[in-house]
């Protein structure tokens, strides 16, 4: 979405952009989750397995600056792009996140996060544009 920004596209606004950048700074962090607490529980220490979660978001501000640098190229895919990317994240979420959210003696509390996580990212979506 920067991208787009900085090359002066009208259809792609500071706000836009600033709301599409915070919900991936904050989905990023249960993503993190998912690859550190399967780390931890299969033997690895909580310092690993943190570094191990944190390393495997390294590639998103790598892809991120490439992007920026190929935005002529890029803008007209972007829809497509980030359509694929929903539809990948939405699936994970679907297959794997909510079946196991259900399950456990805590399952109330998962299933409150997720509808406070899907609340904020609405409200989001809404107040930012």
């Amino acid at each position: 979405m920067y991208a787009g920004y900085l090359s002066g596209s009208a259809e792609i606004t500071a706000g836009g952009a600033l709301a599409l950048s915070l919900g991936i700074a904050i989905q990023n962090f249960p993503e993190g989750a998912i690859v550190s607490m399967p780390l931890h529980a299969e033997g690895k220490n909580k310092g690993r397995a943190f570094a191990d979660g944190v390393l495997s978001g390294t590639v998103e501000p790598m892809w991120a600056l490439l992007t920026i640098l190929m935005a002529g190229l890029i803008i007209p895919a972007m829809p497509y792009l980030l359509s694929f990317a929903a539809g990948a994240m939405m699936y994970v979420v679907v297959e794997e996140l909510i079946p196991e959210m259900s399950v456990g003696e805590h399952s109330d509390i998962g299933v409150l996060m997720f509808a406070a996580g899907f609340t904020l990212m609405m409200a989001m979506d809404v107040a930012l544009g």
